[in-house]
C-alpha cells in the first residue's frame, strides 16, 4: 500500500505522479474502477506518449535542480585562493563532536598559516606543510581553509600543539582555576 501511495503521489519536481511519468497515464485506483468510458490505447501512440512524458519529466527535473542549486549557492560563500597565499588549516572537530573523549571549548580550530603551493581542481589546494605534519595528506578542500592576512607583528606557532595524522589533538589539563565542590540536589 505504501508503494502504491508513493507512486501515485504528486511529485513537485516533475509536476506529476511517478506512475503517470512512467506509463503516460494516470493510475486507475479502486475508486475509479466503476467509471465507464476509459479508452484502451495500443500501439506506437502509447510509446510516443510515454516518451513525451519522460522528456517532460526530465525538463522539469532539470528546472527543479537549477532552482535548488540557485538557493544553495546563495548561502554558500565562494572561496578562492591564489598560489602563494597563506591560509589557516582547520584541525578541530565541529561543535558537539567528541574526538578521543575530549571536548574543549578553548581548543584551537585552525593552525597555520601555511602557504598554498598549487591549486588542485576547482575546490582543492596543495599546502606546504611542516615536517611534523608529514603524515598528513597535503591536499585540502577549500572549506578546510581560512584566509590569513599577513601581519608582521602577528606571530603564530603550532609547535606546542601535537597533532595526530587525522588532524586531531589531545588537550592537557594545566590547572583547575576554581576547585569548588558543588553538591547535587538529588
Amino acid at each position: 500500500m505504501t508503494e502504491f501511495t508513493y507512486n501515485n503521489s504528486y511529485q513537485a519536481s516533475i509536476k506529476m505522479a511517478l506512475f503517470e511519468a512512467l506509463y503516460g497515464r494516470k493510475c486507475r485506483s479502486p475508486f475509479h474502477w466503476s467509471e465507464v468510458g476509459e479508452k484502451l490505447i495500443l500501439g506506437p501512440e502509447v510509446v510516443q506518449e510515454a516518451e513525451s512524458k519522460v522528456r517532460l519529466a526530465r525538463e522539469r527535473l532539470i528546472a527543479a535542480q537549477s532552482r535548488q542549486k540557485s538557493y544553495a549557492d546563495k548561502r554558500q560563500p565562494q572561496l578562492e585562493f591564489q598560489v602563494g597565499d597563506h591560509v589557516f588549516l582547520k584541525v578541530s572537530p565541529p561543535k558537539g563532536i567528541k574526538r578521543f573523549d575530549i571536548r574543549g571549548k578553548f581548543s584551537p580550530w585552525f593552525i597555520g598559516p601555511y602557504e598554498i603551493l598549487e591549486r588542485v581542481g576547482s575546490v582543492a589546494y596543495w599546502l606546504a606543510l611542516p615536517l611534523n605534519l608529514s603524515g598528513v595528506h597535503n591536499v585540502f578542500h577549500v572549506f578546510a581553509l581560512r584566509k590569513y592576512v599577513f601581519d608582521p607583528a602577528h606571530v603564530l606557532g603550532s609547535t606546542l600543539l601535537k597533532l595526530w595524522e587525522d588532524l586531531s589533538f589531545e588537550e592537557q589539563l594545566v590547572r583547575i582555576l576554581a576547585p569548588e565542590v558543588k553538591a547535587s540536589e538529588s
